[in-house]
């Protein structure tokens, strides 16, 4: 493929950082208060620090395949080069599973944040128009996309920052401890999925690898600011908002029990200043952007990992076309976008980011497997990036993302074996029409 018909290389170091931090940072707007109801604040802080290790280690040895295999495709090239097309196919579907799924999930929230706005507007009509909106920047291209990601993304820190200024001068021991472990071990477990929300789609920085200028040199750099960033705001946002009144302060609406709320930030807040203070106003409209840096970053991601698949006929064709006025993978966006609309009309929010988590551990656990894989019997591929924990760092991920997706599908059977039929039906189907083209 010519450079002219190939993906354009615009990408800086900082715009990986734009972005890597851009994919997740929804997940310490909302979501994560979800898991202090399964395991208070002891479970939660747990789940949370086993998983913030995962992360890190799963990071910097995942950036090593990043900077040897410059692909669009992420794990679904490093799984093919190391196990195969057939482990390969699988790693990349799961990957598909991961990008696609997450989206729908904020798109949600953010229609909610505008029917609080605007409430003549429903919450559907909102949150598909800027389906629409998001598609249409990221086909007109990268570069466009995210310079628009990195400047959204450094409101939504800075609001997190804010938030925390104002919180951790009120916080108390004693709200952190109190009923800190309401259901023991299980709790920790159970508390799992929403520890990685914390931290999903971080991974998506390989995948724009081939948009970036220096791949090599900068997605290394790209991950390595990009996860320190996150785990020091996780930490932040996790005392700050649980020190304030109890976790239950920010699970519930009522800030005793019933019905969950997805805003835990804005009722912490409002224990301080009150819901009419100009701060709580201002949380609430910033705290936007962190909603739409990771819903428009994740939609960038999911475009490259479907591009990949339809480029080497895993999946239809067409989805492989790159756009030749854009030179952006159009097909595969307005594809996954169509995609996540059906499932934003399912209003199955929650169970849609299970399904997506699930798919995010069999990335983990099939790319941490390719990097050792690879190190043992490709020793002399140019490694520009080379892990300098190895073997310990991808086998503590790998570890953890085993335990979790186990512990995952104890809690979760159901969304479980819907996840894995989809993965067991696609992989059918891939080999049937592969026997049939042979």
């Amino acid at each position: 493929m010519t450079p002219s018909k190939g993906l354009k290389k615009t990408l800086t170091p900082f715009m990986l950082w734009g972005l890597g931090v851009g994919y997740v940072i929804s997940g310490m707007y909302f979501g994560w208060n979800l898991g202090l109801e399964k395991g208070g604040t002891g479970g939660m802080a747990i789940a949370t620090l086993a998983i913030m290790l995962m992360y890190i280690t799963f990071t910097f040895s995942y950036a090593e395949l990043a900077c040897a295999i410059p692909k669009a495709g992420g794990v679904f090239d490093y799984a093919n080069k190391a196990m195969g097309q057939n482990i390969g196919f699988i790693a990349g579907i799961a990957q598909i599973v991961e990008f696609i799924l997450a989206p729908p999930a904020i798109a949600f929230a953010i229609g909610a944040y505008f029917n609080a706005f605007f409430p003549q507007v429903p919450i559907l009509t909102s949150a598909i128009s800027i389906y629409f909106i998001f598609t249409a920047l990221n086909v007109y291209g990268v570069k466009a996309a995210a310079s628009f990601e990195v400047i959204i993304t450094v409101f939504a820190v800075g609001e997190l920052l804010l938030f925390s200024g104002i919180a951790l001068p009120k916080f108390e021991m004693a709200n952190l401890t109190h009923h800190a472990l309401p259901n023991g071990w299980s709790g920790v477990f159970a508390a799992l999925p929403f520890a990685i929300w914390f931290f999903l789609g971080i991974e998506g920085i390989a995948n724009v690898a081939e948009e970036t200028k220096n791949p090599q040199r900068d997605i290394s750099r790209g991950f390595g600011w990009a996860i320190f960033t996150l785990a020091i705001l996780c930490v932040l946002v996790f005392i700050a908002a649980t020190g304030i009144a109890g976790w239950e302060a920010i699970v519930y609406k009522n800030g005793v029990s019933g019905e969950t709320s997805d805003s835990p930030l804005p009722l912490a807040l409002a224990k301080i200043t009150g819901s009419n203070h100009l701060m709580y106003h201002l949380l609430i409209t910033v705290g936007l952007f962190g909603l739409v840096a990771s819903f428009h970053g994740l939609i960038l991601a999911a475009g490259r990992s479907t591009y990949e698949m339809g480029r080497v006929h895993h999946i239809p064709s067409f989805l492989g076309k790159i756009s030749p006025r854009f030179h952006t993978p159009a097909n595969a966006l307005i594809g996954n976008m169509l995609i996540g609309i059906l499932a934003l009309l399912s209003g199955k929010t929650s169970e849609i980011i299970i399904v997506s988590v699930f798919g995010a551990l069999t990335l983990y656990i099939l790319s941490m497997i390719s990097i050792m894989i690879l190190r043992k019997r490709e020793p002399d591929l140019p490694r520009p990036f080379r892990l300098r924990f190895y073997p310990l760092f991808p086998i503590i991920a790998l570890v953890i993302a085993s335990i979790s997706i186990i512990a995952m599908f104890i809690f979760n059977p159901k969304l479980g074996l819907i996840y894995f039929s989809i993965l067991a039906v696609a992989f059918l189907l891939y080999r049937t029409f592969k026997s049939a083209d042979q």
